[in-house]
């Protein structure tokens, strides 16, 4: 007998009189790793929001284990012992691991807690997943994977049946993914539940038993575990990342003679060992560090940082001073990162650009010049609108628009779809395929690869600080199932099998 531990049948959910989750209709069975695909973050917030708490519907029914919990003619606002892990981690950073999964658990009593035997409590469950975190430690020490472990950790013993788990494979390593991949499939033969939430069809098909796609707060189709992905699968971004995919194909066939601007040779540097990469003039590299190790030390290195062995270097000669912007880095989150509320939206905008144009600061006529240049692309009202107020789209026109002012050779994004939801991501291709259009070469670091081949020329795999494979763009479908949209490059390329032949 199949035994449901989440059924959501017909929900109609309101907020401020607008309908959030319309029909939304899903059910999840005990021991089953659900896969939730959402084209956009339209209703999601809300999905999330109803699943540990039981507040007012306009419609609809919610049963958890088997119990109906909330109904749109009585509401009891009580909540639901289901865990939701976030990229953003939900731990107190100043208290240990044991501290975190047990003290801080619904139902603990004690007075006097005895650490010692804390740890020992902990023990079974570190040894049953075969992961070695240390139960002392503070969370503050731990790597982001650990810290996914330990909450998945403290979800178990917290005694939740449903875990909901939202876009976890940005955030770690290749490798990684696969462990807490191992650890899911581990717990959902116990018998507890997963909803595993992911932009890609690859990454739900490689792990998930059943899946559903989510748009604009309803779920519009589900698919099992196995099934091919139509050809008219209705995911508008699809249709974006293939015109992406075939237009970078065009434009590589057409550059077939780039000139070299940036060489890495045998660089030693931190966790990087004997490095050599040749990034030519308009070409997008994407660099995979599969292990999560390496990306701090390619910052630094793009930074201005002298390697311990090797060279680094731009093959056109450059002035050596503190205005030499030639290389550009854009780091991750860098709507968070790389504005300056305090700052007006012109000044924030021409923040690296005062080694092209003098006068930019105290000349009213090149300001003036320069918000004409660029109102077409960035609107005539952002330069008024203080910065705390753009909207998430305009914050990234405001830092990309940023560097290409900079006009330097090479431009490093370090993981740039970090955080970033399908409409979001297809803005992201344009503003980086406005560099590559300049024939500024663009480097994008990333430790899953998400959407970042779109636009690439290359990809180069790094574990261990060394580089294991190098794919050309022609060879992007013989990379391993789970690549996200890997049938596209199937499609463009030719599939694995024919490969063989």
């Amino acid at each position: 007998m199949i035994r449901e531990v989440l059924r959501m049948e017909k929900v109609t959910y309101k907020e401020q009189g607008r309908i959030l989750l319309d029909n939304f209709n899903i059910t999840v069975r005990k021991g089953e790793v659900f896969g939730l695909i959402p084209v956009n973050r339209y209703g999601m917030d809300a999905f999330l929001k109803l699943l540990q708490q039981n507040m007012p519907l306009h419609y609809g029914y919610v049963y958890y284990r088997e119990q109906l919990v909330n109904q749109w003619q009585r509401s009891h606002n009580r909540t639901n012992r289901i865990s939701i892990i976030r990229n953003k981690s939900s731990l107190a950073e100043d208290l240990t691991v044991v501290d975190n999964i047990f003290v801080l658990r619904r139902g603990f009593h004690k007075y006097l807690i005895h650490p010692g035997m804390l740890e020992r409590l902990l023990q079974p469950f570190l040894d049953e997943i075969g992961i070695n975190i240390p139960a002392g430690a503070y969370v503050s020490e731990l790597t982001i994977f650990q810290k996914f472990v330990t909450e998945v950790l403290k979800a178990v013993v917290a005694g939740s049946q449903l875990i909901v788990l939202e876009n976890v494979s940005t955030f770690i390593s290749e490798s990684e993914l696969e462990e807490l991949h191992r650890i899911i499939r581990l717990y959902a033969e116990r018998g507890i539940s997963f909803i595993y939430i992911t932009a890609h069809f690859e990454e739900a098909t490689y792990l998930c038993d059943r899946m559903a796609l989510m748009v604009n707060g309803q779920i519009i189709k589900t698919f099992q575990r196995g099934d091919p992905i139509p050809d008219t699968f209705p995911l508008q971004s699809v249709e974006e990342y293939d015109r992406w995919v075939r237009s970078q194909h065009r434009r590589q066939e057409a550059d077939t003679d780039r000139q070299t601007v940036l060489i890495m040779d045998k660089i030693q540097y931190g966790n990087l060992k004997d490095i050599t990469i040749r990034v030519g003039q308009g070409e997008c590299v994407v660099l995979q560090d599969l292990d999560n190790r390496c990306i701090a030390d390619f910052v630094e290195l793009f930074q201005g940082e002298i390697p311990e062995k090797g060279s680094f270097y731009l093959t056109k000669g450059t002035q050596k001073s503190e205005k030499n912007r030639d290389i550009a880095v854009i780091q991750e989150l860098p709507t968070e990162t790389m504005l300056f509320p305090h700052m007006s939206y012109f000044d924030n905008l021409c923040f690296t650009m005062d080694h092209r144009i003098r006068g930019v600061w105290n000349q009213s006529g090149i300001r003036r010049s320069i918000q004409e240049e660029q109102k077409d692309l960035l609107g005539e009202d952002v330069f008024d609108t203080p910065v705390w107020n753009l909207t998430r789209q305009q914050k990234y026109d405001l830092v990309y628009t940023r560097i290409l002012m900079q006009h330097p050779q090479v431009v490093l994004c370090v993981q740039p779809f970090k955080n970033a939801e399908v409409s979001v991501r297809s803005h992201i291709w344009e503003l980086m395929e406005r560099f590559l259009k300049k024939n500024i070469a663009v480097v994008i670091l990333a430790v899953n690869l998400a959407d970042s081949l779109a636009l690439a020329d290359r990809l180069i795999r790094i574990r261990n600080g060394q580089i294991q494979e190098i794919y050309d763009q022609k060879d992007f479908s013989r990379l391993p199932e789970h690549t996200p949209w890997l049938h596209l490059y199937q499609k463009t390329y030719g599939n694995r099998s024919e490969d063989k032949k």
